[in-house]
Formats: C-alpha cells, sequence, structure tokens
C-alpha cells in the first residue's frame, strides 16, 4: 500500500462548526491547522462547545461571536486575519444561504443531537442550517461523531446522512505509527479530516511510505 497523492494546497473556505460534544482538542487543532494552511474559515461554536472547550482545554470563549478569532489567535498562537465566527441565529451570516457559494464544512466534533437533527432536516440553529445548505446544494460535509457506545439510532443516523453524500469520520484514532504523545493522537484524526479536504498534509504520517 503506497501513500495517497496530494492535491496543490487549496484556499477555498471552510465553514468548522463546533458542537458540545466530547473532543474540543480536535477542533482547536482543526482550526489551528488550517490557519496555518492559508485557508478562511467560518467558525460556528454552539452554546455547549464553549462549556466543553473550557472544561477540557480551559479556553474560554468571549460571547460576542465577533471577537471569537481574536480569542482563538491568542490561545492558538495563530492568525486571526482569515477567520469570521458568526452567532448561533445569525441568519443573516453567509453560512445560511447557498448563494453565498461555500464549498464544504466540518463539524468536530459532531453530537449526536446535532447529527440527529440534520439527518432528519431540522435547522434550530445556524450550525444545522449551515449542514442543511451543504447538504441541498450537495457540497461537502465532514462529520467528525465522538460517542461511544453507539446505539442503533446513533448508527441508523449516521448510514443516513452517509447516503446523502457526508462523509463520517468518526474520532477513532490509530496506533500504527506508534503514537507517543495524545497531541500525536489528534493530529492521526485531523489528519483524515485535512486529506478529504483535499489540503495538502505533507507531515502526516502515511502507511507504507
Amino acid at each position: 500500500m503506497t501513500g495517497m497523492p496530494f492535491s496543490p494546497p487549496t484556499h477555498e473556505p471552510v465553514i468548522v462548526a463546533v458542537t458540545g460534544a466530547s473532543g474540543a482538542p480536535y477542533a482547536l487543532r482543526l482550526i489551528a491547522r488550517l490557519a496555518n494552511a492559508g485557508v478562511t474559515q467560518h467558525l460556528l461554536f454552539s452554546d455547549a462547545a464553549k462549556i466543553v472547550l473550557q472544561q477540557e482545554c480551559h479556553i474560554s470563549l468571549p460571547q460576542e461571536a465577533h471577537a471569537i478569532p481574536a480569542a482563538l489567535a491568542d490561545a492558538l498562537n495563530i492568525s486571526a486575519e482569515q477567520m469570521h465566527s458568526y452567532a448561533d441565529h445569525d441568519w443573516f451570516s453567509p453560512v445560511a444561504s447557498g448563494s453565498a457559494g461555500l464549498p464544504r464544512m466540518v463539524i468536530a466534533p459532531c453530537s449526536m443531537g446535532t447529527l440527529a437533527r440534520i439527518a432528519s432536516g431540522i435547522s434550530g440553529t445556524l450550525i444545522e442550517r449551515a449542514a442543511d445548505v451543504i447538504l441541498k446544494e450537495s457540497r461537502q460535509l465532514i462529520l467528525l461523531p465522538r460517542e461511544t457506545p453507539l446505539s442503533t439510532i446513533h448508527l441508523e443516523n449516521m448510514l443516513k446522512l452517509a447516503r446523502m453524500g457526508a462523509e463520517i469520520i468518526p474520532a477513532m484514532p490509530g496506533f500504527y505509527h506508534r503514537p507517543d504523545s495524545i497531541e500525536t493522537l489528534i493530529d492521526f484524526v485531523v489528519d483524515r479530516i485535512l486529506d478529504h479536504l483535499h489540503i495538502c498534509n505533507k507531515e502526516s504520517p502515511r502507511w507504507g511510505a
């Protein structure tokens, strides 16, 4: 088995949504990697995501959505220049309409409640509406579910979304690369997301390489 071919670096924007499932470090690492790659990000944080971020990473985000990029830039030592953030019910934001032309979205981590509402076509929050837009426009939606064990309902909802065209990348790190830190395990999962976004990811260890 040989290494995967890489597409040239792309700067198409990405909607990055963070929900209240455990796994906030995945979200932070993804945001940092995208920022370092020069990718414009449209950030959506649920209220529950902010609570989990404080609990798991000791990072407190401001209530004002417009202040979130600067707070993340300070915490992660990255640039806030290409990050935009929107409140949970900002229906006038570009992520709420297909006419904005945003091509792809990642929900990491994705709670089972969010996943179920997206699978059912419920758009009660901006995260759910943005995912609904991506699906109806046949664009790229990547979900990073984090739950265990998985019930029949969870599995059926994931199958339903996969059949709609969503890409399911569970937060399941591998161990064949002999990770020596939690950060290495986090990167393993984030690397898979970057691969599916076709973002140049030369630092990722490859099987057989």
